[in-house]
């Protein structure tokens, strides 16, 4: 109830008058049946402005941090994304992936839509990086098609580090669903995974047009924390 409170008279309409977001290829986004919709994590505006332009709920795999933060406003954050259906995840150790998996699993079996980020992190520059295999799997074991989705002018609104956001149009584009289905029960061949995930994340590529990074964002992401003297990268448009 809260999500829909949220979606169409609390949050989304705000949303939708101040950011004005251009969608492109919502119509491949299924009326019914269980989906993933895989896409770029560019902000943590990325968690409201999709939602805000589907027909449908979403429910999105959350990292663990959100529900665990101290204080006031620790209580308060883990207080709005239980009320709105969000998934945590501990995104540590090999446990822990696993976990996600049989998470998302549940949501697909009720028939519903599935917000995965394969990158596992926000890009800390605007580029995209590897993807992780655990959208594979969760496709090939739960049979769902996968819809790539691009947001396109999220990381300019809202970097890492900023707490609000300007106000400027952004894009939410999303493709043509992908079957995976010629490759039903082969959820536990490492090749098959890899390739599958590479498939979706060039999809989303295609989509976004960002510049992409054939390694995993988090492992990019604390290389640069650790360089003496520099800061992260980031691209111009």
């Amino acid at each position: 109830m809260f999500y829909y409170l949220l979606k169409y008279v609390l949050l989304g309409p705000v949303l939708r008058l101040l950011f004005r977001p251009r969608t492109e290829g919502l119509e491949h986004v299924p009326g019914t049946g269980g989906a993933i919709v895989a896409g770029n994590h560019l902000s943590f505006s990325d968690h409201f402005l999709m939602p805000a332009v589907l027909k449908r709920r979403i429910t999105f795999l959350a990292k663990q941090e959100y529900f665990t933060g101290p204080g006031i406003k620790g209580r308060l954050t883990a207080a709005f994304f239980r009320s709105a259906g969000q998934i945590p995840v501990d995104r540590s150790g090999k446990e822990a992936g696993q976990a996600a998996i049989r998470e998302g699993l549940c949501v697909l079996a009720r028939d519903e839509l599935l917000g995965i980020y394969p990158e596992g992190t926000r890009s800390h520059d605007g580029r995209l990086y590897k993807g992780k295999v655990g959208v594979a799997v969760m496709a090939l074991r739960a049979g769902v098609p996968v819809v790539p989705c691009a947001m396109v002018g999220t990381f300019e609104i809202q970097p890492p580090g900023k707490v609000v956001p300007r106000i400027r149009r952004v894009t939410i584009r999303f493709g043509e669903p992908l079957d995976f289905s010629r490759y039903a029960g082969m959820e536990n061949d490492k090749a098959v995974v890899r390739a599958v995930t590479d498939e979706i994340m060039y999809r989303i590529l295609a989509l976004s047009g960002q510049e992409y990074v054939d390694e995993y964002a988090a492992t990019v992401k604390a290389a640069a924390q650790h360089r003496p003297g520099r800061g992260f990268p980031r691209l111009g448009r």
